[in-house]
């Protein structure tokens, strides 16, 4: 095997097609099955080796997915459940995080700092494993829409309050409560208006076009560079293509895009996410394998019942602010939110770019890892049996999907 990337791309393709095939002829989770994989090709001294890195994450992988879901996220029905996904992925997130955190301090007698920035990192949900497993357990309607749009927008949050804790870590100026509301403006606002700026810029170009495949170069275009261009005056990434995704997905109909661009370009960023979705377990799983969790069994399943119990500490009671009306939120969304809340690829991300400087950061690392492991695994493999149980999957539906 050279150490050529193509050849190590290809080989993990096809991999990941051939899992497909199995997935859906055995019944399992891709995902899961992905991870598994993984984690086989790691003990096998010839297999590819590709460092599982934050840039790499970042850069390449994530912007396709974020892309892709927000290309079919209708804006008429996130509308409705807007107010709510607000709610969990700002006041949700800071009250889930919070929790873990003194967890971890007090339970394990970790620094604060410390605590706080793995509470963190470790209580936003990971659109990667979220839409990738409700795609797979056949979701749909209002309970995806809502689950999917929190995973997308908890980044901001998080984003604000990571880079918080790391300027604490980094010993600079502690941050004024101004400076704070300022950096969180220009966060999640800037990732907003550079989305959008984006957006309206490729829109502009694909009216002066009607070649399809001209138009799948712009929309190539938005999807890398309103992340890039977030990240490089250090906003939101993923809030950038998630608002791109948005308006093109939404209006690029009118006019801007032909039909047939439409066509191809909701084609190819479904095989895109495909693509990126079969990397990122694949490479989860390969760096599971890894990994040693023995000397950290016990803070890892701690680590674990934190993560669950802050969740439903902080969904069950902002789901009292929704119980009437037209957004109510029964409780069977309230237990999928809270179940289907997954960890992943964005967790890992944030961990794997942590400065030496943070204390503790190789516990916070394996500890992730773990929590993501737990993630993908069991509340992967049970996800799609909870729904069923709770009569939010029809057997008919779930029929069909297989």
């Amino acid at each position: 095997m050279t150490d050529a990337p193509l050849e190590k791309i290809e080989l993990l393709l096809l991999v990941a097609a051939l899992v497909a095939m199995l997935a859906r002829r055995f019944r399992f989770p891709y995902t899961v099955g992905l991870v598994f994989s993984g984690a086989a090709l790691a003990l096998i001294p010839l297999a590819p080796v590709i460092a599982l890195t934050k840039e790499l994450i970042f850069s390449l992988l994530l912007p396709p997915l974020i892309f892709e879901a927000a290309l079919t996220l209708p804006w008429v029905e996130l509308r409705k459940v807007l107010g709510m996904v607000l709610a969990f992925a700002t006041a949700g997130l800071l009250l889930s995080a919070v929790l873990t955190g003194i967890g971890m301090h007090f339970l394990f007698g970790w620094p604060p700092l410390a605590a706080g920035i793995f509470g963190v990192l470790i209580a936003a949900t990971d659109p990667v494993s979220v839409i990738a497993t409700f795609k797979e357990a056949g979701v749909s309607g209002r309970l995806r829409i809502l689950v999917e749009s929190e995973s997308l927008f908890n980044d901001g949050t998080a984003a604000v309050v990571f880079g918080l804790l790391l300027a604490f870590a980094g010993g600079g100026p502690s941050p004024t409560v101004l400076g704070v509301a300022a950096n969180a403006v220009r966060i999640i606002g800037g990732g907003i208006g550079c989305g959008a700026l984006v957006a309206l810029a490729i829109l502009y170009l694909a009216g002066k076009t009607a070649d399809h495949l001209v138009e799948l170069a712009f929309s190539t275009v938005a999807a890398y560079g309103s992340f890039l261009l977030a990240e490089h005056f250090h906003m939101s990434g993923v809030l950038a293509t998630l608002t791109t995704g948005l308006i093109i997905g939404n209006r690029g109909h009118l006019g801007s895009i032909s039909s047939k661009g439409k066509e191809n370009v909701d084609a190819f960023w479904e095989f895109a996410a495909f693509v990126a979705n079969s990397l990122i377990f694949l490479l989860i799983g390969m760096q599971e394998a890894k990994q040693d969790f023995l000397p950290l069994v016990v803070p890892a399943v701690a680590a674990v019942a934190l993560v669950l119990t802050s969740r439903a500490l902080a969904i069950y009671p902002i789901s009292l602010l929704f119980s009437r009306g037209t957004s109510r939120i029964s409780f069977a969304y309230q237990h999928i939110l809270v179940w289907g809340g997954l960890r992943g690829a964005l967790a890992l991300a944030l961990a794997l770019g942590l400065p030496e400087s943070v204390p503790m950061r190789s516990e916070i690392i394996t500890l992730a890892f773990a929590v993501v492991a737990f993630s993908i695994v069991v509340q992967g493999l049970t996800i799609t049996p909870v729904l069923r149980r709770l009569g939010l999957v029809p057997a008919s539906a779930e029929t069909r999907r297989r």
